[in-house]
């Protein structure tokens, strides 16, 4: 198996994903896969400036409706899908094995039917927490409240369609937290160390974006905050740059050339040349089908994992400064390459395969954030909605209230620094 190659081992990469097109042509239509009805276009131009609810509601929306439509195909490679679907996957479809109670490595999950998986159910978890803190959140929040959400309420697992505790459904990336925090009592803030470093820190916290819209530092200071109670090297990392552009998506007028920048500004190491890489090859690409492969091809070097998704490397999901999560850079390259409209963003990353629920969770978020609710096709939401039993705009509401309150809380705090800082002689 291919070991990972270090990126001081690498051609140099073009450093300019702001050259990345503003506007991408129209793919050609791809087959429509066996039994799927082919999508409707969405509207041509959301509103210029959205509101923040508009905002909150299309990126948590837009996150679960990627993770629905990925999750079927989660682990397979664009041929795998495109020969089990008789096409690319251009909607909600089923799941990928008919037998997928028992069917290895799935089981018992029924991924498919616009069933949500664990980025949703833990990206809502964290919208609890910030509706009883109602202010930023840190790592002693996580092991304060997060943990017991986890394991104390049995809530609808839309892929078990039973109820269960969240726990039951969480990858051992997750239930880390668990052992660490709830049993280990180990520092909240430290805790991350050790874990696998995957991307299940990131995959939940663009509810930080939200709380920080506009404000990218914050967001990403907040999410490193938060995410060392789960993840440690660049899984932290990728939750800080991930929170970063939900938030820079909320800037008005903002693109997806603009975010990618503002988060080129804060991201380090193996992550910010993992983005480099793969939005520059992003730049390159006329629509998501041409570049499925170069944005592999692009990300290769910086993922652990290896070729075989299902079969990872001996040095995969160990701490570097050299590596990235695979699943943040595709993400946003796909945003470039589908100019931040949601259809192309989302099915691009879906059609990408290996992680792809997790990609397209992370790509819907900030094109929602990006163009608000009215860009997240409604027969798609409405859909995933339905299949999850899951009100799927509500959590987003209480954030905006919440992202609405810690702003208020953090311009008296400002002004009360300002007024210690003007006494002590500062002005």
């Amino acid at each position: 198996m291919t070991q990972p190659v270090s990126p001081e081992s690498q051609p140099e990469q073009p450093q300019a994903p702001a050259q990345a097109r503003a506007q991408t042509p129209e793919p050609a239509p791809a087959p429509a896969p066996a039994g799927a009805a082919e999508p409707q276009p969405g509207p041509a131009s959301p509103p210029s400036c959205p509101s923040l609810v508009d905002r909150a509601v299309g990126c948590l929306v837009g996150a679960a409706v990627g993770d629905a439509l990925g999750g079927p195909v989660e682990g397979s490679t664009p041929e795998q899908i495109t020969a089990r679907h008789g096409g690319r996957v251009t909607g909600i479809v089923g799941p990928f094995h008919a037998n997928w109670r028992t069917a290895r490595p799935l089981a018992p999950y029924h991924k498919g039917d616009g069933h949500v998986t664990d980025d949703t159910l833990m990206t809502h978890a964290l919208v609890r927490v910030y509706e009883k803190v109602r202010d930023h959140l840190d790592a002693y929040a996580v092991a304060e409240h997060l943990v017991p959400d986890l394991i104390g309420t049995p809530r609808w697992i839309p892929e078990l369609e039973a109820e269960a505790l969240l726990l039951h459904r969480l990858f051992l990336a997750e239930k880390w937290l668990v052992s660490r925090l709830h049993y280990g009592h180990v520092d909240p803030r430290e805790a991350g160390v050790g874990n696998i470093v995957n991307c299940g820190a990131a995959m939940y916290m663009a509810p930080v974006g939200i709380v920080n819209a506009g404000h990218p530092e914050g967001a990403y200071a907040e999410a490193l905050d938060i995410a060392g109670a789960h993840q440690s090297s660049y899984g932290r990392e990728a939750a800080g740059v991930f929170a970063a552009a939900v938030a820079a998506a909320c800037k008005p007028q903002a693109t997806p050339v603009s975010v990618v920048e503002d988060v080129l500004r804060l991201a380090k190491d193996g992550t910010r040349a993992a983005i480099e890489a793969v939005c520059g090859a992003a730049g390159r690409c006329a629509d998501f089908e041409s570049a499925l492969r170069p944005l592999r091809t692009a990300v290769a070097p910086f993922d652990t994992v290896g070729p075989d998704y299902r079969a990872p490397s001996l040095g995969a999901r160990r701490p570097s400064r050299l590596h990235s999560i695979e699943e943040l850079p595709v993400a946003l390259g796909m945003l470039l390459v589908g100019a931040g409209d949601f259809r192309r963003t989302v099915l691009g990353s879906v059609n990408y395969g290996r992680d792809c629920d997790s990609i397209a969770t992370m790509s819907g978020a900030v094109a929602g954030a990006l163009h608000g609710a009215r860009a997240v096709p409604a027969e798609w939401s409405e859909g995933v909605s339905r299949a999850s039993r899951l009100d799927l705009r509500a959590p987003a509401m209480a954030l905006a209230q919440v992202a609405r309150e810690v702003f208020a809380r953090d311009r008296r705090r400002r002004l009360d620094h300002e007024r210690a800082f003007a006494a002590i002689g500062g002005a």
